[in-house]
C-alpha cells in the first residue's frame, strides 16, 4: 500500500467519495469507471474505481489554499479531465520546463545544495489538468489549463504532505510514476 497519513475506510471520506462520485455523472456521458480525488485538507490523491479507493498517495496541494484565480498561486477547486499525459517514457528525475524533458536530471542529492530547493521543479511525469466547471476552473481568469495546473513530480519532496508551492499538485517522484501508469488521458479529477 502507498504510504499514507489516514485510513481510507473513513466514514467521512467514504462519504464524500460517494457523494462526489455521484456527481461525477453530469461531466460525462457515464458513471466514470476510474477517476481521481485530490483531498487538500488531507493532503492526499486518491485513485478511485467507481466508489472504492484503489490506491492513494501523499500530495502537497498551494500553501495559498484552494483558489482559480489566474495568478493567485492557489489549486483549483472542482471537476478537472486528466487532457495530457507527458513523460510516459522519461527517467526518474528528468527536469520538464514548458512541458518538454531539458535534459536534465534531478538527484535527491542536489536538495544539499540551498540555491536548487529555491526552484520548483516539474519532474518526472505530468498530468495536465482541463477545468470542466465553468465560472470556478473553466473561463477567463480562471482556466486551470490556461494556469497550467498539473499533477507532477517536485524536487521539494521534504514537502509532501503538507501544503507549500504554487497550484499544481505535487507528489513524490516515484509516486507520479506509480499513479501515470495507472490513468489514461480523459479520466476525471477532483479537487476539494
Amino acid at each position: 500500500m502507498s504510504e499514507t497519513e489516514r485510513p481510507t475506510g473513513s466514514s467521512d471520506l467514504d462519504a464524500l467519495i460517494r457523494v462526489t462520485y455521484d456527481s461525477l455523472i453530469d461531466y460525462t456521458t457515464h458513471s466514470p469507471k476510474r477517476w481521481l480525488l485530490v483531498d487538500t485538507a488531507l493532503q492526499q490523491i486518491f485513485l478511485v474505481r467507481e466508489s472504492t479507493v484503489l490506491d492513494q498517495w501523499p500530495v502537497s496541494t498551494s500553501e495559498a489554499g484552494l483558489d482559480n484565480r489566474e495568478n493567485s498561486g492557489g489549486t483549483p477547486p472542482g471537476v478537472h479531465r486528466v487532457v495530457r499525459k507527458i513523460g510516459s517514457d522519461a527517467e526518474e528525475g528528468t527536469v520538464f520546463q514548458s512541458r518538454r524533458p531539458t535534459g536534465e536530471t534531478w538527484l535527491p542529492s542536489l536538495n544539499n545544495d540551498p540555491s536548487k530547493l529555491e526552484k520548483d521543479l516539474i519532474l518526472s511525469r505530468i498530468l495536465v489538468l482541463d477545468g470542466l466547471e465553468p465560472g470556478l476552473n473553466q473561463g477567463k481568469g480562471i482556466d486551470s489549463q490556461q494556469r497550467y495546473i498539473y499533477v507532477h513530480g517536485t524536487n521539494r519532496e521534504d514537502l509532501i504532505g503538507k501544503p507549500a508551492g504554487g497550484g499544481c499538485v505535487r507528489m513524490k517522484n516515484k509516486n507520479i510514476i506509480s499513479l501515470f501508469d495507472q490513468v489514461k488521458e480523459g479520466d476525471l479529477l477532483v479537487i476539494v
